[in-house]
């Protein structure tokens, strides 16, 4: 008999046997199993399929960016990838990896750099970034400003020793910048040196020796021999001045020897300001504050009057005297400063 036929009754109908069933289960397990692998086969093949990402770099005016840097940065070093845009600005990523994250930085010189958000393909996935449009980059400046009081007063004093009164007569000793950086020593003597050396100066001295000369006055006597000695007192007095009173004792007491020039306001609030500036000055740190300076400068060169005035002008009415015209002589010339020598005065450009 067959082995897939049985036959039952007189009906003829035909049931497998027990072998032909076990058979028949076999040849289906085995057809399951093959197709659960192929199915499961494609299945992994599907998944491990690459993604494509493209795009096209333009700036503010949509115009393409030839040469960019496109960076496609995964979570991994294997996963990071460079490529170049094209003349029109074109750009793709082949065989990007799904389900990994991704990031897109398009670098290209005179611009700033753009980023995409975080970018997760999926297998076989087509990505177009529509978006790309990079900015003119902002260049930030830092100037870093430093002020050197030394070297502004430094530049003001190279100034002010070019200042001249109908275009000869120096004038130093005044500062038309009300913010003046103060003087340091070194400068203090400078100026005090450059003062006493100036031909101007020395033919001061000549002509007020002159005029003594002429009043017989102090009692020196006539001639050459007179004239001589009325030319050193007076070349010593103006020296102990003008070192003690705008050198010495500004250095030491932290004060500014030099006239600063009001030049605004009423002319009782100029006048006030160009007395009162022979008994008050500006000290180093900006505050106005007891002239010590020009009045010490002032007595000491009255004390030592005493030392090569003839004996007969010497004593106490000789210090009071002198004291007395040097100081009415500085609050004279303090107001000539405020109301005329400014305008008869040459002061160079500062070059802003």
């Amino acid at each position: 008999m067959n082995i897939f036929q049985r036959t039952r009754g007189d009906r003829g109908v035909s049931i497998p046997g027990p072998r032909a069933s076990t058979f028949l289960a076999g040849i289906g397990l085995l057809m399951f199993t093959f197709s659960g692998a192929t199915l499961a086969q494609n299945i992994q093949i599907s998944a491990l399929q690459p993604g494509t990402i493209v795009g096209t770099v333009t700036d503010a005016n949509n115009d393409p960016v030839a040469e960019a840097k496109i960076d496609l940065e995964g979570t991994g070093v294997s996963d990071r990838v460079r490529v170049v845009s094209s003349e029109n600005g074109y750009f793709e990523f082949h065989d990007v990896k799904p389900g990994v994250p991704y990031r897109v930085t398009v670098s290209a010189d005179g611009f700033a750099d753009w980023h995409s958000s975080v970018l997760i393909l999926e297998p076989s996935q087509f990505k177009i970034l529509a978006d790309i449009q990079l900015r003119i980059m902002v260049e930030q400046t830092t100037v870093n400003v430093t002020y050197d009081p030394v070297q502004v007063a430094t530049e003001q004093v190279k100034i002010e020793e070019q200042q001249r009164i109908l275009g000869f007569i120096p004038n130093y000793y005044v500062v038309y910048e009300p913010n003046a950086a103060p003087l340091t020593p070194k400068l203090k003597f400078d100026l005090a040196f450059k003062t006493l050396v100036n031909p101007v100066t020395v033919a001061g001295v000549a002509l007020l020796s002159g005029a003594q000369q002429a009043g017989n006055t102090p009692d020196y006597g006539q001639g050459a021999e007179g004239f001589g000695k009325r030319f050193g007192a007076n070349t010593a007095g103006g020296f102990v001045n003008i070192m003690v009173g705008g050198a010495i004792l500004p250095s030491l007491l932290h004060q500014d020897p030099r006239y600063f020039y009001q030049g605004t306001g009423s002319t009782g609030s100029r006048a006030r300001h160009a007395v009162f500036h022979a008994f008050i000055c500006k000290g180093d740190n900006g505050n106005w504050q007891p002239n010590y300076s020009t009045i010490g400068g002032d007595m000491a060169s009255s004390a030592l009057a005493n030392a090569y005035y003839p004996k007969s002008n010497r004593g106490v009415g000789l210090f009071l005297s002198h004291f007395a015209m040097d100081t009415a002589e500085r609050v004279g010339a303090n107001l000539a400063q405020e109301f005329l020598l400014r305008r008869l005065t040459h002061k160079p450009r500062t070059g802003d």
